[in-house]
């Protein structure tokens, strides 16, 4: 269990920061803005659940969410984490393909009750809709930056699934609290030429 007694350190005060297995690396580190990105969609995500958790209507929704933040959590850390040769599996919380399907499940639940695109939408709608929206974009920047760690580090091929089955979540629960996407803002396209 994580217990916290001191909030700053002063440890990077130089310019550093330490991984989970406390390798120290400078903060503009790909491996810490990936986890960095992913930390920052959880707050927006945050945001969004300040309005679905005070809707009664939309409670199911935020404990979905509420299930992602706690995902994006282990996502952070199992990307704080270096995988090591030889590495013992249980000894390192890295995402799980179980997360990756309950994200799968929940898209093919929710996409069932939408109307069909017949358009891109732009982000927007509802408050929550329009977080999920910003959301999403962060948790794609996230992905472009795991898949260039990959390039460079073993990294756990479950991390970077679980952020491109987010961000087709985010999408698709955007567009369900859109009222099922009868509130969608539908792109025009040429619309101001």
């Amino acid at each position: 269990m994580v217990q916290l007694t001191r909030i700053y350190t002063r440890g990077g005060d130089k310019g550093k920061t330490s991984l989970g297995d406390g390798t120290r690396v400078n903060k503009g580190a790909l491996r810490v803005s990936a986890y960095g990105t992913v930390d920052e969609a959880n707050g927006i995500i945050g945001l969004a659940r300040a309005h679905t958790a005070a809707d009664p209507a939309m409670a199911e929704s935020d404990a979905m969410l509420g299930r992602i933040q706690n995902d994006l959590f282990d996502l952070g850390a199992d990307l704080c984490t270096p995988i090591k040769e030889g590495e013992d599996a249980s000894m390192a919380l890295r995402m799980q393909p179980e997360q990756v399907k309950r994200l799968e499940k929940e898209i093919d639940a929710m996409n069932a009750d939408l109307m069909p695109l017949k358009s891109f939408i732009l982000p927007g709608g509802k408050p929550a809709a329009a977080y999920l929206h910003l959301a999403r974009s962060v948790i794609r920047r996230a992905e472009r930056e795991i898949s260039e760690l990959i390039e460079k580090e073993p990294v756990n091929p479950e991390a970077l699934k679980y952020a491109n089955r987010l961000s087709d979540h985010l999408f698709v629960l955007g567009r369900y609290l859109n009222d099922k996407g009868a509130a969608d803002i539908l792109w025009v396209p040429g619309a101001n030429r």
